[in-house]
């Protein structure tokens, strides 16, 4: 092998080198750009995503501050035309029945719940005290008569022989006078007699109307006081009559019901121990003037009670028809607000809340009837947030803004 061959495969390597380090670094600087742009993509991606996190963020924090609402509709007309109130029966005439003279009570002849008729006997009183008062007035009386006809007859005679001058005029004038007076004593003793023969009546307790006793004070025996007397123990009442065929009822009406309580209104009547029956009634009469206290007009209303199965002193609820509005709508009585300025009610109008003065009418617990503020086409917020202001920005839950 020449020299020159021996030499040949050196500046062939020699020749080789630099051709490799240059592929080898085009390499490298592509892989460089590789990992640079991906690593750029990587970071615009972040930025992007965290951009559009700021965004999101900051749209869904003001749409959180807009406040989301339920709304209805007023409802024309209201939901009942009559008002239910609580009342008391009483008997149409209720009395007590006591003594008009004194004496002890021989007998009695009705106790509690019996039906008596007008007139009849309910007791009877021995009055003896009085029984011999009546005879003495009587002897008064026939004493009185005697001298008044002796005193007549005396003035006829002296009047006689004034005419022949056989008397004089003063002793006639005496005489007549004398028959005058006579004739006093015994207008006297016969107006005593009477009295005490009206005492004497009262023995016998009778009773004044038609009803049922409702209380029997006395027994066979007692000790009895003419009058009422409430300090003491035996001028206790005898009897208490109550007429029950025919009621009042006695219900208390609040002032903005009042023109359901017109005279002549027919109303009518539930118990609870009668389920599924209506008794029916008319108003026949009211205080005319309001109750400064309870704010009320006392309204009484009669029933007729044939069979007395309605028993004074009872609890019934009584039912008027209440006259309609001309223009009156309802609304939930959790739409309104309480405010210092008065009654409001938050209304939707433009995507904005309004809060609008009303005036309400009846009250029914879960509603209230509005005469004034509001009309159908309005959109009344439901619950309202006490911090809700005029011209705030809303939502309305299931519907645009």
């Amino acid at each position: 092998m020449t020299t020159d061959e021996l030499e040949q495969p050196e500046i062939t390597q020699k020749h080789a080198t630099p051709a490799k380090t240059a592929r080898f670094g085009f390499g490298a600087l592509i892989a460089v750009l590789v990992v640079a742009g991906a690593l750029g993509i990587l970071i615009h991606a972040g930025i992007t995503s965290r951009v559009n996190a700021a965004a999101s963020l900051a749209r869904e924090t003001s749409e959180n501050a807009i406040q989301t609402v339920s709304v209805i509709h007023p409802k024309l007309g209201s939901p009942s035309d009559e008002v239910v109130l609580p009342g008391n029966i009483q008997a149409f005439t209720d009395t007590p029945i006591y003594a008009r003279t004194s004496g002890y009570l021989r007998h009695w002849y009705f106790d509690i719940g019996a039906r008596v008729k007008t007139g009849q006997l309910l007791a009877d009183i021995e009055t003896p005290e009085t029984d011999q008062q009546l005879q003495q007035a009587k002897a008064d009386l026939e004493t009185a008569q005697a001298n008044y006809k002796l005193a007549q007859t005396t003035a006829a005679r002296w009047q006689f022989l004034l005419k022949s001058q056989s008397v004089s005029q003063q002793e006639t004038d005496e005489k007549i006078g004398d028959l005058n007076a006579k004739k006093a004593m015994v207008d006297a003793a016969s107006s005593n007699a009477h009295r005490l023969e009206d005492l004497q009546s009262y023995e016998k307790v009778y009773a004044p109307f038609d009803g049922v006793i409702t209380a029997r004070n006395v027994d066979v025996g007692d000790l009895i006081n003419a009058g009422a007397s409430t300090t003491s123990a035996n001028g206790r009442e005898l009897f208490h009559l109550a007429a029950t065929g025919r009621l009042r009822v006695f219900v208390n009406v609040p002032e903005v019901y009042d023109r359901a309580a017109a005279s002549g209104v027919r109303a009518t009547l539930t118990l609870d121990e009668f389920a599924g029956r209506i008794f029916s009634g008319t108003v026949t009469r009211n205080s005319n003037a309001i109750d400064p206290a309870s704010r009320t007009l006392l309204v009484e209303v009669d029933i007729d009670n044939p069979t007395g199965e309605l028993l004074p002193g009872g609890y019934v609820m009584v039912h008027l028809k209440v006259p309609g509005r001309a223009v009156a709508m309802t609304i939930p009585a959790n739409t309104m607000l309480f405010r210092s300025e008065g009654l409001r009610v938050g209304v939707v109008r433009d995507g904005h809340a309004q809060l609008i003065p009303i005036s309400i009418g009846r009250d029914f617990g879960d509603s209230v009837e509005v005469v004034h503020g509001l009309s159908t086409a309005d959109q009344v917020i439901v619950n309202p947030s006490d911090a809700l202001v005029p011209g705030a920005e809303v939502h309305i839950a299931g519907g645009a803004s």
